[in-house]
């Protein structure tokens, strides 16, 4: 296929998008989440750690429309801040993993040879360890915190990057056009920024929605544990493991941060499935087949 067929592929995939409703939500609800995070700090209604002893846990109502915790603190001030707090984690661990695995991949699937041995194999043995095991090992190393945090979901999720884009670069780098590049005496990085990475970027736009989804659940999970971030600073897996002695006295506790993370994932993963669908030609092929019937 030419550089140009590409395209092409590329603008049908983003017509089949914008034409599935699933997508359209996922991604209007994505959206309003990063609004949320951005305005957060001017949008609570109070102060995250205003202590109000006689509102303690108050059911929601039109003071505290999410109700009120064990300390009388606005239930749902401490879900904005909290979401705001966990998409700053996952949009900047997230990040930080993707540039470090792309560079990975792409150097690793293009030059091969020990390159390739060494960056796989690197990539093999953390791979060996669960996500959430090695992200636990490194906090409980560094100390708990909110940079610790980071950093330690931004290092497991660089083997999946580097994995992606090693992959897409094996394939792409075989095109046609790479090849006549070569022959005319291209250099390499002009090949990489020109035809390899524009063209890989597919694969990686979904594994970016799928792990911006594991990341809040990552962080949420640290934070359950008290390995993410620290009180008083509010986290969403913080407030479910505070509500745990209140679940029958006051369920607003649990449910609404619970509910904050359920929405969050659900979009994420709706929105990378149906970019998946999209973006694999054969499921793209099928997909405009059933529309035609």
């Amino acid at each position: 296929m030419t550089e140009h067929g590409i395209v092409d592929e590329r603008t049908r995939a983003w017509r089949l998008l914008a034409g599935n409703p699933v997508t359209v939500l996922s991604a209007l609800t994505l959206l309003a989440v990063l609004v949320i995070a951005l305005t957060a700090t001017w949008i609570a209604p109070y102060g995250v750690n205003d202590v109000d002893v006689p509102q303690a846990l108050r059911p929601p109502s039109g003071a505290h429309w999410l109700g009120a915790d064990e300390l009388g603190r606005d239930v749902l001030s401490r879900v904005l801040i909290a979401v705001q707090a966990s998409m700053k984690v996952a949009v900047i661990s997230v990040t930080f993993a993707a540039v470090l695995g792309v560079t990975l991949g792409v150097l690793a699937g293009y030059r091969g040879g020990w390159l390739d041995t060494v960056v796989m194999r690197m990539v093999d043995v953390m791979f060996a360890f669960p996500v959430l095991l090695l992200a636990l090992s490194i906090v409980a190393v560094l100390g708990p915190g909110l940079t610790t945090t980071i950093l330690a979901i931004g290092i497991v999720y660089i083997p999946i990057f580097a994995r992606v884009a090693r992959a897409s670069t094996l394939s792409v780098r075989v095109e046609p056009y790479v090849a006549m590049s070569r022959t005319m005496g291209t250099g390499s990085g002009y090949i990489l920024a020109r035809h390899i990475v524009p063209n890989i970027t597919g694969p990686l736009i979904v594994q970016l929605s799928l792990s911006l989804a594991f990341a809040i659940l990552s962080e949420a999970a640290l934070s359950f544990l008290g390995l993410g971030l620290q009180p008083p600073a509010p986290s969403l897996g913080r407030m479910i493991f505070d509500s745990q002695g209140f679940v029958t006295l006051a369920w607003w506790m649990a449910v609404f941060p619970g509910l904050a993370i359920f929405v969050i994932v659900l979009a994420c993963n709706l929105l990378g499935d149906s970019l998946r669908d999209v973006l694999d030609p054969k499921q793209r092929t099928m997909i405009e087949a059933r529309r035609r019937r």
